[in-house]
């Protein structure tokens, strides 16, 4: 392999100039507040906040380099008091030398403890230096007040798939070793998906996709080549455990099939087999929500009552209940509408990213959140009529995706009937 690779590929295309550094155009886009601080040489004290991979570690050392500043780090994970101090003496002696003021960049701040952060204040406070901080937590709980107080807050957003695209090109133009690589990209969905929005992490995926591959081969890269390298091998069952697996399988379809005979019989089987009873009934617990669900909420209570019951008496009087629960499961109403659902909300998960809360749905007990715009919006619903008011409660990309649809039972009718009065946008 390159020797060059053994550098990471995030490291080895890192931007040095804000010309080159992709996203949060809020900050620092041309005219934006961040890149007229810059610009103008007018640097003061701020914190970066922002999910992982989004640019803050980059940000501040391409903000050191343009105003050629002398430059400290410190991570708040390895760093003490001690370190915090050895730094602000060293940053006073470079201020006798230099009249810009040094920057003292520390990553994680949020991992600072009081005693740490009060060894900062002083000398933000006189000038001493100037702080740049990197949070990926709320700073309204993170950081003392004073100190909090004394800096600005950026908020960085997690990386569209523009983003993530424009540093895609950008890693294929850039990197020596990609560009003597054969590689061609027909599909992004997997990278995109697997980065999260995080920059790092889509550098990281493409250069384990890559590398993958031996020298001198075509790289083609898919959706599914990217999961083949990505995803951890599923576990196999013991093939000396097959027929306990075919038993509870027969077990568990009799139920859902509704027929308490074939239920009893191949419960009677495992029983009789010495299989363990709370592995039973643990299963009977995930049916009564998988299968029965909303047509029948009781069916969930009764089997976690089995549970503890067989729990508590044992064999083999646990049988008993064992058996009362598998036919009550077996003659209940069925529905998978729950268990369709976290499925369909998973997969757009899946599909859509780690999509922001928005603002009107987010608490704001503090000052900062409240002037960031958290909870402007929100309705209390008790206040209205019916308890009930119109309000977006996902995020804009997925508005009005319906993930619930209640089953052809009398419960779930009912809910049916009232969802559809509520809702409009979801066209039940």
């Amino acid at each position: 392999m390159n020797v060059e690779v053994k550098i990471p590929l995030a490291e080895r295309i890192r931007p040095v100039s804000l010309d080159e550094y992709v996203g949060q155009e809020h900050l620092v886009g041309k005219g934006s507040v961040l890149r007229n601080m810059i610009e103008s040489g007018n640097l003061s004290s701020f914190i970066l906040w922002g999910p992982p991979g989004v640019g803050k570690t980059t940000l501040a050392n391409i903000i050191s380099k343009q105003l050629d500043r002398n430059f400290f780090t410190l991570s708040a994970v390895s760093s003490g008091v001690k370190d915090v101090r050895e730094v602000i003496a060293k940053a006073k002696d470079k201020n006798l030398f230099n009249p810009k003021t040094p920057i003292l960049f520390i990553d994680e701040i949020h991992r600072f403890n009081k005693g740490q952060q009060d060894a900062l204040l002083g000398a933000v406070e006189d000038g001493t230096i100037i702080l740049i901080g990197a949070t990926t937590e709320n700073p309204s709980f993170e950081v003392i007040s004073p100190l909090l107080s004394r800096c600005q807050v950026f908020v960085l957003k997690e990386l569209g798939a523009k983003d993530l695209d424009t540093l895609l090109s950008r890693a294929m133009e850039k990197d020596s070793y990609l560009r003597n690589r054969k590689i061609s990209l027909e599909e992004k969905d997997a990278l995109f998906r697997y980065s999260g929005g995080d920059a790092r992490k889509l550098l990281n995926v493409l250069e384990i996709v890559v590398t993958s591959i031996p020298e001198g081969e075509p790289v083609v890269i898919t959706n599914e080549l990217v999961k083949s390298r990505l995803q951890e091998n599923m576990a196999l069952y013991d093939k000396n455990g097959e027929q306990h697996y075919d038993i509870i399988s027969a077990f568990i379809k009799s139920m859902r099939g509704s027929d308490p005979n074939a239920a009893v019989y191949w419960l009677a089987r495992m029983i009789k087999g010495g299989e363990d009873p709370l592995f039973i009934a643990r299963r009977m617990v995930i049916l009564a929500a998988e299968d029965i669900g909303l047509a029948n909420p009781n069916a969930l209570l009764l089997a976690q009552s089995t549970f503890a019951a067989v729990q508590q008496i044992g064999m083999p009087e646990g049988r008993i209940p064992l058996s009362e629960c598998a036919v009550y499961l077996a003659t209940s109403p069925k529905s998978n509408s729950a268990y369709m659902a976290i499925d369909a909300a998973l997969s757009l998960v899946e599909q859509q990213g780690d999509l922001s809360v928005p603002l009107h749905l987010r608490n704001a007990p503090t000052r900062l959140m409240k002037e960031l715009g958290y909870h402007q919006g929100y309705k209390y619903a008790h206040d209205y009529e019916g308890n009930f008011t119109d309000l977006e409660f996902l995020p804009e990309e997925v508005s009005g995706s319906r993930l619930y649809n209640p089953a052809e039972n009398k419960i779930e009718q009912e809910i049916r009937r009232r969802l559809k009065i509520l809702w409009d946008k979801y066209k039940y």
